[in-house]
């Protein structure tokens, strides 16, 4: 069997007799004693202090008011001087250290050599000079980050972010510009449809298939060479999986666990970088409300890969500084033209509007609390006949956007679409892009215990803040667009920089 972790090959044997044999145990200790301690001492710097951009500590409880207060974002990243701790309080880095080397003695006693075609000398080669282009990287983004304009002073010529609807326009710009630069993500070819490799690019879970199309298309991003790759994707859509392992009602889901476990096996001993990083460059992705539970089946999906997920729940164990929120955006029809729009803000005659099912306790208090009880603050589990939802949502000042029984709702880029303040009300969940967009800005956020004072809270926006809050929800639009072919900073786009910005948050050793 051949050891896949590092991509060892042919191990250089030489026939003479090592210098040091002559010479006493004893001495040959003390000569070497000076280098073990060094290259102790390399090793355990690698491991204390890791490079990051992104959060530097998980929110085991996440309020609507404090979303502004996330640490160690993109707008003012740092090096820091502690390492992530995993659900059950572990070192992060050292748990990697500790499984790889586990992987490397439980293959080395199979037999494993190294994946044909490539040296170990030339794979650590080629690693580490893409470290040393991610450390590069970082380094700028911090110099940029220094810079508190609120407009970027990067050249570009389709769009310079600027204004408060960025938690810093300059930092954002350089780390896009960079990702721009070195981004290159292998997509692994093992899997067969329709399982992998597709997804569903119309309903609810549409971003899901969407963005496993557009990998696979292999235009942006992609490479054959996996050793030019910072980022491996797994391209399973949990969302096609659930279709065809699942049966309803049964509550059994081990199938779905058996064919992740199976395909993470599969790519382990095909090639050598799951190992390498015990899964901290891959990715996945997933809309359905089961793509974290569909990962807990590999406690290395779970606990190190980069998760992509709609369901961006802190209390179910989705980690801001390693998982990525996943915009969740409803497309009926699969149609993306004419979605965008909405009438002017003096026309706009519904103070709030919310329409749904009664879909998880938060919004059994809306409709308990406002339920066709004002005629301002319009909620309906049932739209009555003759009115359209997409032209409520169009001449309503704000959107209600309540979770339903999972922490995501397509309810806030339809508000963003329809040039609609959205009103987050939800428990533990990280909205898209909040690493680098300020929500706050654009955004009403309402904690569940003040579901009764919604009305009272909307009125309390001045007609000034509401026209600035409205204008920026028109400028945010372009980060949440789906394009058939993908434009720079749109939905895509802005879903890559995520994973780019928690790529940059780990340093791989081979």
């Amino acid at each position: 069997m051949e050891d896949r972790r590092h991509g060892e090959g042919e191990m250089e044997h030489c026939s003479k007799k090592p210098f040091f044999s002559s010479f006493s145990p004893f001495l040959s200790l003390l000569v070497l004693l000076p280098s073990l301690v060094l290259v102790f001492l390399v090793c355990k710097l690698d491991l204390e202090i890791p490079w990051r951009i992104g959060f530097d500590k998980d929110l085991s409880s996440l309020q609507n008011s404090q979303l502004n207060s996330f640490s160690n974002i993109i707008s003012s990243p740092k090096l820091v001087e502690s390492v992530d701790l995993d659900p059950k309080g572990q070192s992060f880095l050292h748990s990697i250290e500790e499984s790889q080397k586990t992987v490397a003695k439980d293959k080395e006693a199979n037999g494993k050599s190294a994946t044909p075609g490539i040296s170990k000398t030339e794979r650590y080669s080629k690693l580490k000079k893409l470290e040393e282009k991610l450390g590069r990287a970082r380094a700028a983004i911090r110099e940029a980050s220094q810079i508190h304009n609120l407009t970027s002073i990067h050249h570009d010529p389709d769009y310079v972010p600027t204004g408060p609807i960025y938690r810093n326009p300059n930092a954002f710009h350089r780390s896009y510009i960079e990702m721009e630069k070195l981004l290159k993500i292998y997509v692994y070819k093992e899997g067969e449809p329709p399982m992998f490799h597709g997804g569903p690019c119309k309903s609810i879970y549409s971003t899901e298939g969407r963005f496993i199309h557009e990998m696979e298309k292999g235009n942006l991003y992609t490479t054959n060479d996996p050793d030019q790759a910072l980022l491996y994707f797994l391209p399973f859509s949990v969302v096609n999986l659930v279709q065809y392992l699942y049966v309803p009602n049964s509550h059994e889901v081990n199938a779905i666990g058996t064919a992740i476990t199976d395909y993470i096996n599969v790519i382990s001993n095909k090639h050598p970088f799951w190992d390498r990083s015990l899964g901290a460059d891959h990715f996945m992705l997933s809309c359905h409300d089961w793509g974290p539970r569909t990962t807990s089946f590999v406690p290395l999906l779970f606990n190190n890969s980069i998760r992509v997920l709609c369901n961006a729940n802190v209390s179910e164990g989705f980690r801001p500084s390693k998982d990525a929120s996943f915009p969740e955006i409803h497309l009926r029809t699969g149609e993306i033209d004419g979605l965008l729009g909405g009438l002017s803000p003096s026309r706009r005659s519904v103070l709030a509007f919310f329409a749904g099912r009664l879909h998880g306790h938060i919004r059994y208090l809306l409709l308990q609390e406002w339920k066709e009880k004002d005629e301002d603050v319009l909620v309906y589990d049932e739209l009555p006949s003759g009115i359209s939802y997409d032209s409520m949502l169009k001449k309503s000042r704000f959107c209600l956007c309540p979770s339903g029984y999972e922490v995501a709702s397509p309810r806030v880029v339809e508000a963003i679409y329809a040039e609609c303040v959205p009103v987050l009300i939800s428990e533990s969940y990280v909205p898209p892009f909040s690493d680098v967009l300020n929500w706050n800005s654009f955004a009403v956020q309402i904690q569940v215990k003040d579901i009764p004072n919604i009305k009272k809270i909307l009125n309390g926006i001045s007609q000034t803040q509401y026209l600035r809050m409205q204008r920026r929800v028109k400028q945010v639009q372009r980060h949440f667009v789906l394009n058939g072919t993908p434009k720079r900073f749109d939905a895509f786009h802005m879903i890559l920089h995520s994973i780019w910005l928690r790529r940059l948050n780990i340093h791989i050793q081979d």
